[in-house]
């Protein structure tokens, strides 16, 4: 996992943020959960493959 990821994911984070901000005071709360729902899903999409790596250490690490 490299220092880009966490950027990409801090990006994303930010970005969420203010687009959430900017639709709630514009009266769309509808839109801004939708928002952060496609920001969540966008960075698990990301990590799901670093996650599984370490699952898949973890069990060589103990043979199972």
């Amino acid at each position: 996992m490299g220092v880009s990821l966490i950027f990409k994911i801090a990006a994303v984070g930010i970005l969420v943020t203010i687009l959430s901000q900017i639709l709630k005071h514009s009266g769309r709360e509808e839109h801004s959960f939708l928002v952060s729902l496609a920001g969540l899903v966008l960075v698990l999409s990301w990590i799901v493959p670093y996650i599984y790596e370490l699952f898949v250490t973890i069990q060589a690490l103990f043979a199972l």
